[in-house]
C-alpha cells in the first residue's frame, strides 16, 4: 500500500512545484496530513467545508485541491474553520494543494488542457511571474471566433462572449481562473483573443477600446482540469481509485 509520503513526493516532482512562483497563501504541497495511509484519491477545485465533507463521505483520504486552505490571514479555529479541520481529522483525510503549478504545467495544467480540448497546440508560454515558469499559454488558431465560441459552449455550461476583436484571430491566449492580470499583457503579445474564467465589470469597456475578443467560461469550470489530470495520473501510478468531488460552483 502506498504511503502519504509516496504520493506527496510524486506530486511535488510531477507538478514541478518548486519551479513555479506563487502567492504566499497558496502554500503549494501537503497542507494537511493524515496518519500516513492512503486508500483513495480525490480531486476538488476548492478547499472548503462542503468539499471536505463530500470527500470524506466518498472515502477519500488524499484530496488534491487547486485553491488550498491558507489564502486568508490566520484566524481562530471556530465556526466553519473548526468544522473544516474537524472533518479532515475525523475522516483521516490529507489535503494536497497545487495552485499555479496546475495552471501552468505543460501537460497537467488547466491552460494546456483547455488548449487540447479546443483542438489547439500551445505554442508559447506567457504571464510568467518573475523568477518562475509561465502560467498561461498562447496557441495558434485557424478558425473564426464564431467557431471558437461554439467549441467553448460545448465544453462549458456558461460562456460569456465579448467580441470586439478580429473575426478570425490568428492566436488564442488562455488563462484559466481569473484573467484580470492577463488583459494588459495581451496586445504586447500580438494577441487580441483571450479564453479565461472571469473578469471585472470594467473590462467590457477595455475590450471595446482595445478591440479584444474575451470568452469568460467560469473560474471554477476552467480549473477542474488540472486536479482531475493529476488525480488520474497518481491513481494509475499507485493503483488507487480516484474520484472528482464536484461542488456545482456557478462562479
Amino acid at each position: 500500500m502506498p504511503t502519504l509520503n509516496d504520493l506527496v513526493s510524486y506530486c511535488d516532482q510531477r507538478t514541478r512545484r518548486a519551479a513555479y512562483a506563487d502567492a504566499p497563501g497558496a502554500m503549494n504541497g501537503l497542507q494537511f496530513a493524515n496518519d500516513g495511509r492512503v486508500t483513495k484519491i480525490g480531486a476538488a477545485v476548492d478547499a472548503g467545508l462542503v468539499p471536505f465533507q463530500k470527500a470524506v463521505a466518498a472515502g477519500v483520504d488524499f484530496l488534491i485541491v487547486h485553491h488550498g486552505i491558507f489564502w486568508n490571514p490566520p484566524a481562530a479555529f471556530t465556526g466553519p474553520l473548526y468544522e473544516r479541520t474537524a472533518t479532515l481529522v475525523r475522516g483521516n483525510c490529507a489535503v494536497y494543494s497545487s495552485h499555479i503549478p496546475l495552471d501552468g504545467h505543460p501537460e497537467l495544467g488547466n491552460n494546456a488542457i483547455i488548449a487540447k480540448n479546443l483542438g489547439l497546440t500551445p505554442a508559447r508560454g506567457w504571464l510568467a511571474p518573475s523568477g518562475g515558469e509561465p502560467v498561461g499559454w498562447i496557441a495558434a488558431h485557424a478558425e473564426s471566433r464564431a467557431e471558437l465560441r461554439a467549441r467553448l459552449e460545448k465544453l462549458y455550461p456558461r460562456v460569456t462572449a465579448i467580441e470586439c476583436g478580429s473575426e478570425k484571430p490568428a492566436a488564442i491566449a488562455i488563462c484559466s481562473g481569473s484573467g484580470n492580470s492577463a488583459l494588459p499583457r495581451l496586445l504586447p503579445e500580438g494577441v487580441d483573443t483571450l479564453v479565461t474564467g472571469e473578469l471585472r465589470e470594467e473590462h467590457f469597456n477595455f475590450a471595446q477600446e482595445h478591440r479584444l475578443n474575451l470568452y469568460l467560461c467560469g473560474h471554477y469550470a476552467t480549473e477542474v482540469h488540472g486536479v482531475r489530470a493529476l488525480a488520474a495520473e497518481v491513481s494509475q501510478k499507485f493503483g488507487l481509485p480516484w474520484e472528482f468531488i464536484a461542488t456545482d460552483n456557478p462562479l
